[in-house]
């Protein structure tokens, strides 16, 4: 009777999951082992024979290809301040839009407006800003007697992937605020009410309460902004296409440059592969010291 039933479970779990799993692995299963296969083939995308290299394509983005070393720490210094700037202010902005505010939920919506417009029309608005003659934010400085720190912010190699950055962080800080929004509404109004009447200041309260209780939100918020800013693409493709000499160019970027402009699919498959061992390897050992973490407190 005990089987009968464990089979009947296994098979209704089975039919439930069944149709997710098969979307899942037509979509990304089945590309993701596509890639793989790909980037030991050396193919143009149109030529119909395709011609097997083992690890040559892997050797030659080693080896032979200084872009793909400027657009790897490039992206490490994107993944690195993606990883602070945009949750610290998402965290900033929940915390002070769960406050009882006039405006409160016209705020929250106005400060999450950017997550939805689509990334291509957030890079073609901030490159009309940018604009070194007629931009507005050359403009904004000179108006401010600070033409001094008035740059070509697309066109000056030192300072374009910052400045693409802060397009970036202005178009994501609102997905973060969500997620610490609904974080905080599980932090407990007891809890804090007794650490208030123990003596403890706004910070304390923040330090040893609020922040406690929002480990889990903090855990999902750095794992998709890890995600989000390791295959960040559609910003650079609108600002700079990479540049100025190569400035802005990310490893996400440069696979699509390999296989669809320059006609290489073996080495754009090669980076995009070395693109998901960089993602897996900065956001599984984050998860599993969470989990270590949590299992540790609980």
């Amino acid at each position: 009777m005990n089987r009968l039933a464990a089979t009947r479970t296994i098979s209704e779990a089975a039919f439930l999951l069944g149709p997710a799993l098969l979307i899942y692995a037509v979509f990304a299963v089945v590309p993701l082992i596509s890639v793989i296969h790909l980037s030991f083939l050396r193919w143009d995308g149109l030529s119909p024979t395709r011609q097997f290299v083992g690890l040559a394509n892997y050797r030659s983005i080693a080896f032979d290809d200084a872009v793909f070393w400027t657009a790897f720490d490039n992206t490490v210094i994107w993944t690195a301040l993606s990883a602070v700037v945009p949750p610290a202010i998402g965290l900033g902005l929940a915390l002070g839009l769960n406050q009882r505010i006039a405006g409160r939920n016209l705020l929250r919506a106005v400060f999450y407006l950017p997550v939805i417009i689509a990334p291509i029309a957030v890079a073609t608005m901030w490159r009309w800003m940018y604009d070194p003659f007629f931009g507005i934010v050359n403009a904004v400085l000179t108006d401010l007697h600070l033409r001094f720190l008035i740059r070509d912010w697309l066109g000056n190699g030192h300072v374009a992937l910052y400045s693409v950055f802060a397009a970036y962080v202005w178009q994501s800080a609102g997905f973060s605020m969500v997620l610490f929004l609904a974080g905080l509404q599980n932090v407990s109004l007891t809890l804090l009410e007794a650490a208030r009447l123990d003596g403890g200041n706004r910070f304390q309260c923040f330090l040893h309460v609020t922040l406690p209780a929002l480990r889990p939100t903090i855990t999902v918020v750095l794992v998709l902004t890890l995600v989000n800013s390791l295959r960040a693409f559609d910003i650079v493709y609108g600002m700079t296409h990479g540049g100025p000499g190569q400035a802005t160019q990310l490893l996400a970027f440069w696979a699509y440059w390999q296989s669809l402009q320059l006609h290489d699919f073996g080495k754009g498959s090669a980076i995009a592969v070395v693109l998901l061992v960089v993602t897996a390897a900065i956001v599984a050992p984050y998860l599993r010291w969470t989990q270590k973490r949590e299992a540790q407190i609980t």
